[in-house]
């Protein structure tokens, strides 16, 4: 007997000749008027409108990303616009191709490793401590990245990290995710023997997935941000342009050596 395929479905908008509809609700008469674009992003990945502790959550996240001086990231969008004036949108895709296990795209991994953790804790507080000396033990043998943990340059502690784990407290949403993270540093600490610090790309999935946000969403929070500061640096580069001094720079830096 011949099974058929299942009918391939969306639910996330329809548009006809007098209307657009979002997750269900009316673009221009519900959303437009109403929302934030955060409360719009929430409701497009998420299904549902946000609380307004969510939506403040969702913003201070946004932020805490969104900007982090001349990164990689900037770096390839800046050279690339320089390159091709006319292509924002190649300058602004060079920026965030770089997505990925060692820039912008660990809040991924350290939702999985959060999510894991307390669902392996059977959501028992007193069983978190003992899940994290364990899931650090595991990440250190194999020789693997602890995802969301060290930073090059806020090597005390992140104030990004900082900020987001006072907000969720003061907010009163700090849960098992938030409490996890923070044994997980615990843990890394004793592990490595230095400091390990949590940075924002664990605190991002902590105090999201705190609030029911979807974990498969995450590595999305950071591509959404960082767009933003990377248009704002590439209509800086319109203005004052700096790619091809860094590109200048980067020849300077790396000098040809004649191969074996």
């Amino acid at each position: 007997m011949r099974v058929g395929k299942a009918r391939a479905k969306s639910s996330i908008s329809t548009a006809d000749e007098t209307s657009v509809t979002v997750r269900g609700l009316d673009l221009a008469k519900e959303l437009m008027p109403q929302a934030s674009f955060s409360e719009f992003y929430f409701v497009l990945v998420a299904g549902r409108k946000p609380s307004d502790i969510e939506r403040r959550l969702l913003d201070a996240t946004l932020i805490s990303i969104a900007e982090h001086g001349m990164t990689p990231s900037v770096a390839a969008a800046r050279m690339t616009l320089a390159a091709a004036p006319e292509a924002l949108q190649g300058a602004v895709a060079a920026g965030i191709l770089g997505c990925g296990s060692k820039v912008l795209g660990t809040a991924s991994d350290a939702a999985v490793l959060l999510q894991d953790g307390v669902e392996a804790s059977g959501g028992d507080p007193d069983q978190l401590a003992g899940q994290a000396a364990a899931a650090v033990g595991r990440i250190r043998a194999e020789r693997r990245l602890l995802p969301g943990f060290g930073h090059p340059l806020h090597r005390q502690g992140d104030p990004r990290a900082q900020s987001l784990f006072a907000l969720a407290q003061s907010l009163g949403t700090s849960g098992l995710h938030c409490r996890y993270a923070l044994e997980l540093e615990r843990a890394a600490n004793e592990a490595f023997g230095r400091p390990m610090v949590l940075n924002v790309s664990c605190a991002i999935p902590a105090v999201l997935l705190d609030v029911g946000f979807p974990a498969r969403a995450m590595r999305g929070i950071p591509i959404l941000a960082r767009t933003a500061g990377l248009i704002a640096h590439l209509v800086e580069e319109m203005e004052h342009p700096a790619g091809f001094a860094m590109a200048g720079a980067a020849a300077e830096a790396v000098p040809y050596v004649p191969g074996d």
